[in-house]
């Protein structure tokens, strides 16, 4: 029994996780007038982008989203740094520190209520129609019940506990993406520091030698973690800082508490061996040192929630245009990081061509009254290697959120919602959805 001192509340929109995909859901839902709610497990919002230190922001949409919104928001008083572009597209910086006060106080003033701290225990249902969660809050459990809830936790946990069908990892074995830690080093002399974006990337040492080949030779050689083949590093905003991704942990089920520790303990130990390897062979990182780490681990891929619609393998490579749009244009590549191994598991990184996102992939089968954004949307491992990065997310995130938003004022289901209506929000709101003639 829950006690009485603990009194249930009620919203309109309930969106768990707070992410790119849950800080864009709940200010789309806010900002139609619904009455929002955001729970986030954690003391801060931004999932990956800051408690996770992934950057730079990868991925595009086309124009008008939530994602552009944020690009603007985080390069306030950066406006003389230049944009960098890569195979992978166009680099968006991060200022950690300041991403962690501007996201939340744009939720914040977008009139969401947040919940921080608060980690979901349960779904709570009447038969198939989710009606809210229970949350661990500080006041202690507690019942928050919504006309949708939105299920923006990356791992489909929500969806999961509700009943949703899903699915983990490729298709043949199951297996997922490794697991990461990103970290932050400092002290580089940037005259001499060089950069590199993946196992692709052409950049060269001053001998002329690939620097994508000495990583290769020195994780053959042990003076690398076995997993790691590639040492990526990204500019920052600040000159004399990169951000590192590279740390690597397959074969861990991360859904899992033991694994999760696993994965923590291995990453974190694999650091010190790769800025050895900084140190002593990359022309201006002689006197790297680690500035900061994620507080949490970089997960690629885990629970893929089984939708009306689902993301092909075609539709990534072919540019699918779909009637029931919710997001145009995503693209990235198709980065699928090896399951079993290091480096790429295609070799490298695929192309894509930019795609719709269908409503239909937001909307998990057989459970009602529940949407999905972010990584956990109905796809393929291979889609989903291309859709999973943050602008993408965002994008999930806003149409999720508007799409709840609507249910709510309805009174209907997002099974039963008219899909024009989202694309008519989603335009007002500034999206292009579709191809300009």
């Amino acid at each position: 029994m829950i006690s009485a001192t603990v009194p249930s509340l009620q919203y309109d929109v309930l969106v768990v996780g707070g992410g790119p995909a849950g800080v864009g859901a709940a200010v789309a839902a806010a900002r139609m007038g619904a009455h929002t709610a955001l729970l986030e497990r954690g003391g801060l919002l931004g999932g990956m982008l800051t408690a996770g230190q992934v950057q730079p922001i990868l991925g595009n949409v086309a124009p008008g989203s939530f994602y552009d919104e944020i690009v603007a928001l985080l390069a306030e008083g950066h406006e003389d740094v230049p944009l960098l572009s890569t195979r992978n597209g166009r680099e968006i910086h991060v200022d950690v520190e300041e991403a962690k006060e501007r996201l939340l106080r744009l939720t914040h003033e977008s009139g969401v209520e947040i919940f921080l701290h608060t980690p979901v225990v349960e779904v709570l249902k009447d038969g198939s129609r989710v009606t809210g969660v229970l949350a661990g809050t500080a006041l202690g459990l507690q019942e928050l019940h919504a006309s949708v809830v939105i299920d923006a936790t990356g791992d489909g946990f929500a969806a999961m506990r509700a009943g949703a069908q899903y699915h983990i990892g490729r298709e043949q074995d199951g297996r997922c993406q490794p697991v990461t830690i990103e970290f932050l080093v400092d002290h580089l002399d940037e005259s001499r520091a060089l950069s590199c974006f993946g196992g692709s990337d052409p950049v060269t040492l001053p001998d002329g030698k690939k620097y994508s080949q000495l990583c290769r030779e020195c994780c053959e050689r042990g003076e690398l973690p076995q997993s790691v083949s590639i040492v990526r590093l990204h500019k920052t905003f600040y000159p004399g800082e990169r951000n590192v991704n590279a740390t690597q942990a397959n074969g861990l089920d991360i859904l899992t508490p033991k694994d999760e520790v696993t994965a923590e303990l291995t990453l974190r130990a694999q650091i010190d061996k790769i800025i050895a390897f900084l140190r002593k062979y990359v022309p201006g990182y002689e006197n790297c040192r680690v500035k900061s780490s994620a507080a949490t681990l970089g997960v690629r891929e885990t629970r893929r929630i089984e939708g009306l619609r689902r993301i092909e393998d075609i539709d990534v490579e072919t540019g699918t245009r779909c009637p029931d749009v919710a997001v145009h244009k995503a693209w990235f590549l198709i980065d699928i990081h090896n399951p079993a191994g290091g480096g790429q598991a295609e070799g490298h990184s695929q192309p894509a061509i930019p795609y719709d996102i269908p409503y239909g992939a937001l909307v998990p089968r057989g459970v009602d009254g529940m949407l999905t954004a972010g990584r956990c949307i109905s796809g393929t491992h291979r889609a989903h290697a291309s859709y999973r990065v943050m602008a993408i997310c965002l994008a999930t995130g806003q149409a999720a959120g508007t799409a709840a938003a609507l249910c709510a004022k309805r009174g209907e289901l997002p099974r039963e919602l008219d899909y024009h209506l989202v694309q008519d929000a989603l335009q007002k709101a500034g999206c292009t959805l579709f191809d300009q003639e």
